[in-house]
């Protein structure tokens, strides 16, 4: 069983910056990839960003050079800093992890607005 917690979200401006935590229960999760995903109104989730266990990572094109992910295992948690935001990526940001099955946290809003 593996429960996953987002935090970090809030309101910036266009241009800002935030970091996404994504903290999880849990030793086996330092083993697994862990995905970040966004989703907003009225559109399909879409993939952002994943780490693998090997801190191998994938980014959407459209966050390259602007989006950093990272682990660290110590603290069981990863993170998505998020540079130079813009306002169509403002949506709901989940993390997730596959361990036999899919585990999602509650997600965590990112409102990028002026």
């Amino acid at each position: 069983q593996v429960q996953l917690q987002e935090s970090g979200g809030g309101l910036v401006q266009p241009g800002g910056s935030l970091r996404l935590s994504c903290a999880a229960s849990g030793s086996i999760f330092r083993l697994t990839t862990v995905t970040w995903y966004r989703q907003a109104p009225g559109k399909e989730r879409e993939l952002v960003a994943l780490i693998s266990s090997r801190d191998s990572k994938r980014y959407q094109d459209s966050v390259k050079g602007r989006f950093t992910i990272s682990r660290d295992n110590a603290k069981n948690t990863v993170y998505l800093q998020m540079n130079s935001l813009k306002p169509e990526e403002t949506a709901v940001y989940y993390c997730n992890t596959k361990v036999g099955r899919d585990y999602w946290g509650q997600g965590t809003q990112v409102t990028v607005s002026s």
